[in-house]
């Protein structure tokens, strides 16, 4: 048990340490290669930040753990915004101003009530995986898209800021982006293992292991980030990164997984966490979109009512977890 415990926090701490080399190894590579900023922020730093989640569903779909690889991925949805929004917010309020995002804000509501209809009848079949990834491309496509009509916008001005202070060689950007990727994967594994196992032990679903400590876990990078961003000043890049992250989750996380295993999906998955994932990021609509040519934001207030949720949300699943034991 003090294995597996130990492969855990070891796992979690590699995973976050080597996301962060390999987003920076990344971006400084596609930088060199001669990719505009815009194009860098939104998918190399978009799938750097979603790469742990990436990573451990796959590998957790691949050694026959799908509940796992699904708990990962809805799980990091719900802490992305109730638990790092919400801290997020209680430091400092997040003003959102960029047009991008107020377009991307709807297509995630869209993408979760989606996501809703291909899982109702409790499974997520290679064909449902396979709409998923190909909405993920297409989604890709139009937000470059979209965001290369509005070249001041302020999203890409807080991207291409962020990205000048990466000054490493390109000698040094592909060492880290090869090594960065080799210890996402190891720890990903790790990571997996000792959560399988623990779960194993104590009679706990993987599906809850994901939905709680590999969540939190793997979405400690959009928190860094989004805490770093907020300190800058760069709100629109805060809210941005859980934008992107869930979109990430959603599509190409899921789509992964099933492509790779089909699977059954808990009808609590549906009643439970899927309910509390689509009033959270209805939340996040409603706080960040903004009406009446007002921009969107997230108060204090707001911000502790989203981590209040997620609290409680977690309680719950803890609760669960004592009845059923």
């Amino acid at each position: 048990m003090l294995m597996s415990i130990a492969a855990i926090v070891v796992g979690l701490a590699i995973l976050v340490w080597s996301a962060d080399r390999f987003v920076d190894g990344a971006s400084a590579t596609a930088r060199y290669a001669g990719m505009p900023p815009l194009l860098i922020g939104m998918v190399i730093v978009g799938f750097g930040t979603s790469a742990p989640e990436i990573v451990v569903s796959v590998i957790s779909a691949l050694q026959g753990n799908p509940g796992l690889a699904l708990g990962n991925a809805y799980g990091s949805n719900i802490a992305n915004i109730g638990l790092i929004l919400g801290v997020t917010a209680l430091i400092s309020p997040i003003m959102v101003h960029s047009q991008v995002l107020r377009k991307e804000l709807p297509v995630l509501l869209a993408v979760t009530l989606l996501s809703l209809a291909l899982v109702w009848n409790g499974m997520l079949t290679r064909t449902d995986a396979i709409i998923l990834l190909v909405v993920f491309v297409l989604f890709m496509g139009w937000s470059i898209k979209q965001g290369m009509k509005k070249p001041a916008d302020s999203l890409s001005g807080d991207e291409a800021e962020a990205l000048e202070e990466n000054t490493m060689s390109a000698k040094t950007a592909l060492f880290w982006l090869v090594v960065g990727l080799l210890l996402l994967v190891a720890s990903s594994r790790l990571l997996v293992w000792g959560a399988v196992d623990i779960a194993q032990a104590f009679g706990v679903s993987d599906l809850i292991i994901g939905l709680t400590i590999v969540a939190i876990g793997t979405s400690l990078p959009e928190l860094a980030s989004s805490i770093a961003a907020i300190r800058k000043n760069q709100h629109d890049l805060a809210i941005g990164n859980v934008i992107g992250s869930n979109l990430f989750n959603t599509l190409a996380v899921v789509g992964l997984a099933g492509v790779i295993s089909p699977m059954s999906v808990a009808s609590e998955v549906i009643s439970r966490d899927f309910m509390v994932m689509i009033g959270l990021t209805l939340s996040l609509f409603v706080l960040g979109y903004g009406f009446k040519g007002r921009p969107g934001r997230i108060n204090r207030y707001e911000g502790a009512l989203l981590l209040a949720i997620y609290l409680a949300y977690t309680g719950w699943l803890a609760q669960g977890v004592i009845n059923a034991a």
